[in-house]
């Protein structure tokens, strides 16, 4: 399809679409999540033991801040590139072709700066990737089937996730073999999504720098539903991000569990189970109803009780039983929040660039997590207060959900 104007889409797409997009996520999520949840900690332990917490933070951090400036500009360039592949596959492609490049530089660093260094280029790669990932959902997907798609999309995270962990804990334990593999992994996962039909542009204004960085600004007087979404989003994610970022150093610390990233990887095999339960099915029900606002108030405060499990219960059997609240919580939140935020995008011509900034969401909380965890660990030693604080955050998230008007 070649138009000049980008007009919301009518037509269903197709399952051999949605495998496609849904594998190319798949691949954005191995690499950004295996390295954080086993072979970064490790990395950064081997380098810096003594001061491994604040080191990770730094890490994480930088690479956050990269992230932050990376997703809305390349959602706002993708929204005017005219190339025969499309608009948004050249960003897919040359963000996935850098990030596994540079893993495989990372394999190699002995320093934290050069961790830190490495991990802030190979972010930047990955938002770029995103940006034109979630950008092709409300170009091609109508809304009356977004809950679907999204709930499909949405499994990928998690799983991800356990495809990531597995690999990098148990199939290639070692650093350098485990940066290599999810690097290739993630090329052969993005390849087939190039070839899928994408909106291309024959017409474009005239860029004029003043106006488009002056686009990065999203007023929330005239358009408060869009920043609502940002604000809840900010929010749920930050408090996941709190909670998940020292996970293994909790299972080690406060657990005491002897195998503390074989515990990891159980905990992500129970979490993955609750997403599978209600990812897909919540999209099909929020889709008949036409209503979003209840799915998702109800599982930010499904995510809140997981980590108030436990802040109360540190223990290798409360450690299962959070993992599976939370993921029951986390796979309707990550569909239907997918879904509603497709629904106050202020403009159709700029999705890309206002998918970017509402993405900011989620790689400030990457820049936040950090501080707020790190902060609590060193001043307090307390893993409780660390879950209390992330839970009343998930809680805010799920009131924020309720100003936003145009979606039910």
């Amino acid at each position: 399809m070649t138009t000049g104007v980008v007009a919301e889409p009518d037509s269903p797409v197709g399952g051999g679409w949605i495998a496609r997009i849904s594998l190319a996520v798949l691949g954005f999520w191995v690499v950004v999540l295996a390295p954080v949840q086993v072979l970064l900690p490790v990395q950064v332990e081997r380098i810096d033991p003594a001061h491994k917490e604040s080191s990770l933070a730094l890490v994480t951090a930088a690479a956050a801040i990269v992230s932050v400036l990376a997703a809305p500009v390349a959602g706002a360039f993708s929204d005017r590139t005219r190339a025969r592949l499309g608009r948004r596959q050249p960003w897919i492609l040359g963000g996935a072709l850098v990030c596994a490049v540079v893993l495989c530089v990372q394999a190699m660093q002995g320093s934290v700066l050069g961790v830190a260094l490495c991990w802030m280029i190979a972010q930047g790669a990955q938002n770029a990737m995103f940006a034109g990932l979630t950008a092709s959902v409300p170009d091609q997907v109508p809304v009356r089937q977004r809950g679907v798609v999204s709930g499909f999309v949405g499994l990928t995270g998690p799983l991800g996730l356990v495809l990531g962990v597995l690999l990098v804990t148990q199939v290639v334990p070692g650093q350098t073999a485990g940066y290599v593999t999810l690097a290739a992994l993630l090329l052969v996962l993005t390849l087939p999504f190039l070839t899928t039909t994408d909106t291309r542009i024959t017409e474009r204004e005239p860029l004029r720098w003043r106006r488009f960085f002056a686009g990065f600004w999203i007023s929330p007087r005239k358009y408060p539903d869009f920043a609502w979404a940002a604000v809840s989003r900010l929010a749920i994610q930050l408090a996941n991000a709190i909670a998940t970022l020292y996970l293994l150093y909790f299972l080690r610390d406060a657990v005491h569990l002897a195998e503390p990233a074989d515990g990891v990887f159980v905990l992500t095999i129970v979490y993955t189970v609750g997403i599978l339960i209600t990812s897909v099915l919540s999209g099909r029900l929020s889709d008949r109803s036409g209503r979003r606002k209840p799915f998702v108030v109800t599982s930010s405060v499904v995510i809140a009780v997981a980590m108030l499990i436990l802040a109360i219960w540190p223990s290798w059997p409360a450690a299962m039983a959070a993992a599976a609240v939370l993921g029951l919580g986390f796979g309707v939140y990550a569909a239907i929040d997918a879904a509603l935020i497709t629904q106050v995008l202020p403009k159709a011509t700029d999705r890309g660039k206002d998918l970017g900034v509402l993405n900011v969401a989620n790689t400030a909380s990457q820049a936040l997590a950090p501080l707020i965890a790190g902060g609590l660990i060193s001043l307090l030693h307390s893993y409780t207060v660390l879950y209390i604080v992330a839970a009343v955050i998930a809680l805010a998230g799920a009131a924020l959900v309720l100003p936003i008007r145009s979606v039910r």
